[in-house]
């Protein structure tokens, strides 16, 4: 049985502009390749509505699981959220469930807890709360969507909660091996391995260090036994060249 699949979208003109760097696709990545879902797509998407709304649409469609990170802050330019229920054709409201946890974070919640904070409260109608231990502002899941804050150690606290709900498969195993040598010295009987080991996934990738030209092969499979054999391949290739 194939594995669960998965895509990302990344949210925010910050991160379209270079002003902000994505560690956040890393991240989710790293998480979803422990427990076998497979994520496939990623998407950069500015802060507009349409392309938002778009996006969401169409890799919830194709997808197991989709990832957004951005834009459910306080400010005007925090239109996530709206962009999501237009998605689902719901409504969205301060709900009163996710207003009690951002009031526990002020002292005088009745004048702290401003309109622009409120804003963090409204969620679309029919979605489950994901837990914020950081700044407590939640997240939530709807459908097969799950929205998370954009800043990457609350987006990694998030994740951590969303991980143990998530139904995965075998996980992707991996191994890298150097080479000293460019890819061009390689690629024909590189190519020739990957034809030869059909349940693995060989990548070619190449290098310079101190002036000398190098690559790095690494070979992945969720079959153990078969990414051993096709590494045991490509050391026997590599050996007369060194």
């Amino acid at each position: 049985m194939p594995n669960p699949t998965a895509a990302m979208i990344v949210i925010g003109d910050e991160i379209l502009s270079g002003r902000t760097r994505d560690t956040n696709t890393q991240y989710l990545a790293i998480q979803l390749t422990e427990i076998g879902i497979d994520l496939r797509e990623v998407r950069v998407v500015a802060d507009n509505p349409d392309h938002i709304i778009a996006a969401v649409n169409a890799l919830r469609a194709q997808y197991t699981y989709v990832f957004t990170s951005g834009g459910i802050g306080p400010t005007h330019d925090d239109i996530t959220s709206d962009c999501i229920a237009k998605a689902f054709n719901v409504p969205i409201t301060v709900r009163e469930d996710a207003r009690k946890i951002l009031a526990a974070n002020y002292q005088n919640p009745e004048t702290d807890l401003n309109e622009a904070r409120l804003r963090m409260a409204r969620i679309p109608q029919g979605a489950t709360l994901i837990d914020n231990p950081i700044s407590k502002a939640p997240g939530y899941r709807i459908g097969n969507v799950h929205v998370m804050a954009g800043v990457p150690y609350i987006f990694e606290a998030m994740l951590a909660g969303v991980i143990p709900t998530l139904t995965g498969g075998k996980p992707l195993l991996s191994t890298s091996i150097r080479l000293d040598r460019r890819e061009g010295d390689i690629a024909e009987r590189l190519g020739q391995i990957a034809e030869d080991h059909p349940n693995v996934t060989i990548g070619s990738y190449p290098f310079v260090r101190d002036g000398a030209f190098g690559t790095n092969i690494v070979i992945r499979s969720q079959d153990k036994d078969a990414m051993q054999d096709a590494a045991m391949d490509v050391l026997d290739m590599i050996a007369p060249i060194h």
